[in-house]
């Protein structure tokens, strides 16, 4: 294993230990597991936001730079909102910011509206 996999999987323990000593969930909850899946689905069938992205193969440039994914992906979880039961409010919205980040990437003339906040493009 790599030194940053090991470092990620150490990570990913001590969260697991903490949630399960403060009597939290352990595991993420199934809406929000559906709506990582079904995102990451679309990313990669090329069928995300399909009337903001239509025309843009966006796939071959999110191969070659792998820290645009990472981005997209933060910027949807940053963005997804989540109740106390654990249902997802607003799986569009997440999907929508996304998709701009894709789109801008591949077209630098796109103008994001609203511009991003500094907390959706946050790394955790």
């Amino acid at each position: 294993m790599s030194s940053r996999g090991l470092a990620a999987s150490k990570a990913s323990q001590s969260l697991c230990t903490a949630l399960m000593e403060d009597d939290l969930v352990t595991h993420l909850p199934t809406d929000v597991r559906a709506a990582l899946r079904l995102f990451a689905f679309y990313l990669g069938n090329g069928t995300l936001e399909v009337e903001l992205l239509d025309g843009i193969d966006y796939r071959a440039h999110l191969l070659v730079l792998g820290s645009d994914l990472e981005m997209i992906f933060a910027i949807f979880c940053n963005v997804l909102e989540v109740d106390e039961h654990g249902h997802t409010l607003n799986y569009g919205d997440a999907e929508y910011r996304a998709a701009q980040w894709v789109r801008r990437r591949c077209d630098p003339a796109y103008q994001v509206e609203p511009p991003f906040e500094a907390w959706e493009t946050e790394l955790h």
